[in-house]
């Protein structure tokens, strides 16, 4: 009879398991689209978050085309202040009077027997330069 027993024992644990790999199995093939689906919703989100706040992100890039553009415009103003210098350095070279009419006011130079006249500065009216809630 222990004999019998054993075989009878072995195919129920046998059975148990099986019914056990079964269960585990079917679990896991019902369980996996919406995990998997879950896993990529997440893995998008955070793909989405790093492309917005990431260190070269959509952010940054906002930022840095901004300040492109706002170096964009020094720059061409830069280049037109250069080329007006140059205009003037280039008159300046050429024409005497031109010399002599820089002389005149930015060095306050004269001629021989010419007297200079300095006037003041405005006068401010302290009325005008009031507060206007009066």
């Amino acid at each position: 009879m222990t004999d019998e027993k054993v075989p009878a024992e072995k195919k129920a644990a046998e059975t148990v398991a099986t019914t056990l790999a079964n269960r585990t199995l079917e679990f896991a093939q019902r369980a996996w689209r919406p995990t998997g689906t879950g896993v990529v919703v997440c893995v998008a989100l955070l793909l989405m978050g790093h492309v917005v706040n990431g260190r070269n992100g959509l952010t940054v890039w906002r930022l840095k085309r901004a300040e492109d553009q706002q170096l964009q415009k020094e720059i061409n103003r830069l280049q037109q202040e250069n080329a007006q210098l140059r205009q003037h350095v280039e008159q300046l070279k050429s024409d005497p009077d031109a010399i002599e009419h820089e002389a005149r006011e930015k060095l306050h130079y004269a001629k021989p027997n010419e007297v200079i006249v300095a006037l003041p500065p405005p006068f401010k009216d302290q009325s005008q330069t009031s507060a206007p809630g009066k």
